[in-house]
């Protein structure tokens, strides 16, 4: 089983996104909270599952990507390492997500 390892970004990403959600439905925020956790848990078991990114930029070349269960627009960015996952951002689908990725290339 993988190691998760969340960077900064993605704790902030799920505050910011929890919190837009809640705005309109509390118990939906707490439930998006939840899901984005087992997928968390399911990528440690399955690093695989998600998909490779076709990001035009060399240095985003093995970004994987993944859709939170329950709430597919909502995306999950990350590295496969030997013996971790690094967990790069939590993203709604409907942005550049491209762009957001190229304005943080020490990804």
């Amino acid at each position: 089983m993988f190691e998760i390892k969340k960077r900064p970004q993605v704790i902030r990403d799920l505050i910011d996104l929890a919190t837009y959600i809640a705005q309109d439905n509390l118990d939906v925020s707490d439930r998006f909270l939840t899901a984005a956790e087992a997928t968390f848990k399911q990528l440690a078991k399955t690093p695989a599952l998600g998909k490779l990114c076709q990001f035009l930029h060399p240095n985003l070349a093995d970004i994987r990507q993944i859709s939170i269960k329950g709430f597919n627009k909502y995306l999950i960015f990350y590295r496969l390492t030997e013996s971790e996952i690094d967990i790069l951002r939590v993203i709604h689908g409907a942005r550049d997500i491209e762009a957001i990725f190229d304005n943080d290339l020490e990804v």
